[in-house]
């Protein structure tokens, strides 16, 4: 690896861990094409190198927040398991239908989730507040219609990552704010759980399929140091952003990428 080399992998990761630590979310969305576009790496080792990158840097954006509350681990860990039940059914569905209607699809979602969280910032709808689920058994006590709720959208944010090839905290973001009534500033500390959970289940399975010695693991290293540290301060600027603000900063960044995706297939196709 060249010095030049290093230093971009420095560079672009601190900003991936920036965005993943303050949003919540653009962790694969990112990583992946700036390793393969800019650092030069094969879109295989890509897949696999983000997957590193983007579970180490969230897992380091959530550890700082479990004591100032922000983090609601059980609905994180309870998201992630069902969410992998539902990408499997996802990934199946999305043998039958074309790249293109995949990512065309994938990207007017992400509009309409942009508009409907900004327009939520707007109205002041952005901190509910919930308390954390409660269900225990001695003696048993059940919020049913939140364990429900948590059920269905999780899968379904499971199901959709899987049959988009993609989703992450795009989808984990505005289904923990807009279904389950989070505020905004606890559904990104959350979601970087579910996108932990989701990027180790994925790893272990691409290792068993990609050969590890393909990997520039020195490469890997760097950006995922740097994306760790990135991160942290990503996790210190979202503190002490407004909700408002936060929302709308989601929702802009969720609109570049839609745009780009859809102007990535417009140039392709």
């Amino acid at each position: 690896m060249t010095p030049e080399i290093a230093a971009l992998s420095v560079l672009l990761g601190l900003a991936v861990g920036l965005t993943l630590g303050a949003l919540g979310g653009g962790g694969s969305i990112l990583t992946v094409p700036l390793l393969v576009y800019v650092l030069g790496q094969s879109a295989s080792a890509a897949t696999t190198g983000s997957l590193i990158i983007v579970g180490v840097a969230a897992l380091v954006g959530w550890l700082p927040r479990l004591r100032s509350g922000q983090v609601l681990l059980g609905w994180g860990v309870a998201f992630g398991a069902l969410g992998i039940l539902g990408a499997v059914v996802g990934s199946r569905l999305s043998a039958a239908v074309p790249a293109e209607v995949l990512m065309v699809s994938f990207a007017v979602l992400m509009l309409v989730v942009a508009a409907l969280m900004w327009h939520r910032a707007e109205r002041g709808q952005i901190d509910r507040n919930e308390p954390p689920l409660m269900l225990t058994w001695r003696p048993f006590r059940c919020d049913c219609p939140r364990v429900l709720r948590l059920v269905v959208t999780a899968t379904g944010v499971g199901v959709l990552t899987g049959f988009l090839g993609v989703g992450g905290g795009f989808a984990v973001v505005p289904a923990l704010v807009m279904v389950l009534g989070l505020s905004m500033p606890q559904a990104v500390a959350t979601s970087l759980v579910v996108i932990t959970i989701n990027s180790a289940t994925a790893l272990l399975t691409r290792l068993t399929i990609v050969d590890s010695a393909d990997l520039d693991w020195r490469l890997i290293g760097t950006f995922t140091v740097a994306a760790g540290i990135g991160g942290i301060l990503g996790a210190r600027i979202s503190g002490r952003l407004p909700a408002a603000r936060l929302t709308k900063g989601f929702a802009v960044l969720l609109v570049l990428v839609a745009t780009y995706s859809l102007g990535h297939i417009a140039l392709t196709s």
